[in-house]
């Protein structure tokens, strides 16, 4: 999964799904060590890739 994401949203907004009510939104900066990096209002998020239900584009 770590090189689908590179290869088509590396630097695209996105909405990641994880479960529960929590949707998180930001531009991919980075996804490497199976983490991947959102950044939203100059705050980062790290995701778990392996906890990624799914994610979509804005």
């Amino acid at each position: 999964m770590q090189s689908f994401i590179v290869e088509h949203y590396l630097n695209k907004v996105v909405d990641v799904y994880c479960g529960g009510p929590d949707v998180f939104r930001g531009n991919i900066e980075a996804c490497a060590d199976n983490v991947l990096t959102l950044k939203k209002d100059g705050k980062h998020t790290h995701i778990a890739i392996d906890k990624v239900i799914a994610i979509w584009a804005q």
